[in-house]
């Protein structure tokens, strides 16, 4: 899965939960039982997935509106971190090595860590704002044509999940996991033969029109990862799991719109220098 910050929880991954899962993903203690119709209507006493878990009543449940809300507030300090990466571009090297780090980090702990989560904002933030500087410097109104590119891809395909012509399989899904470990061990070593001066192209291997289907294919993994993303918010808020999850997901969808944005501006980066 795209983000294990989201499919290694079962009550987003659209699993059935089982007693002790839904007490650990609930906070619940082992000893404390409700009495389905009496504690809890029963209409919520049923964990198949189509009826409601039980939410504690301090627990706020996760809804698509504090989870878009999380995911706005995520996106804004990009921003503003994007402009203290823009003016200062050499930080975003060591900023592309924290958020990695980070990323690694908040993707597989078994609870969302809000500071975390932030602090990964930041770090993308800074990174983001420092190559995107790189390259409007060199080729003018790329950024603002790779935002647009990533907000209509982004749009296209919430559009097709909301109309459900577009879902997961499990046959998909091993597809992209081999894929996305392919396209990972193809940039790995792309990397180093940069770094090591086999291959002095800007690019690398991925110039010419190599490039930019290897870039098209990435965006294609990009779009299947947000179709898995969405799918599994939509579970999360199915299942009425607790609100803190919300910052799971906006995390998750903040890594995969910053792969996708990313994608994008190195293909017109390769469409314009080959002017």
């Amino acid at each position: 899965m795209s983000n294990p910050a989201l499919s290694n929880n079962p009550a987003l991954n659209g699993k059935t939960l089982s007693a002790d899962e839904l007490r650990r993903i609930y906070d619940q203690p082992a000893a404390q039982t409700q009495r389905p119709g009496i504690d809890v209507p029963a209409s919520e006493a049923s964990y198949g997935g189509v009826q409601h878990p039980p939410v504690a009543p301090s627990d706020k449940p996760m809804t698509y509106e504090n989870t878009i809300s999380k995911t706005i507030l995520l996106f804004v300090i990009v921003l503003a971190f994007g402009a203290v990466g823009w003016q200062l571009p050499g930080l975003a090297l060591p900023a592309a090595i924290g958020g990695l780090v980070l990323g690694l980090v908040n993707a597989f702990k078994k609870q969302p860590s809000v500071p975390l989560i932030v602090l990964y904002a930041v770090f993308q933030g800074v990174f983001l704002g420092g190559i995107s500087g790189v390259f409007e410097s060199q080729w003018s109104g790329i950024v603002s044509q790779a935002i647009i590119g990533t907000l209509a891809v982004f749009a296209v395909v919430l559009i097709l999940f909301r109309s459900g012509k577009v879902r997961t399989s499990p046959k998909l899904n091993k597809i992209f996991m081999v894929s996305i470990f392919g396209y990972l061990a193809f940039s790995l070593v792309n990397v180093v033969l940069m770094l090591t001066g086999v291959n002095d192209d800007p690019w690398g291997l991925r110039s010419g029109w190599l490039g930019l289907a290897i870039g098209a294919f990435a965006v294609l993994l990009a779009s299947y990862s947000l179709v898995m993303d969405f799918e599994l918010i939509q579970n999360g808020v199915q299942n009425r799991v607790p609100e803190k999850w919300a910052w799971s997901a906006a995390f998750g969808l903040m890594v995969t719109l910053i792969w996708l944005y990313v994608e994008i501006l190195r293909i017109l980066a390769i469409l314009r220098g080959s002017d």
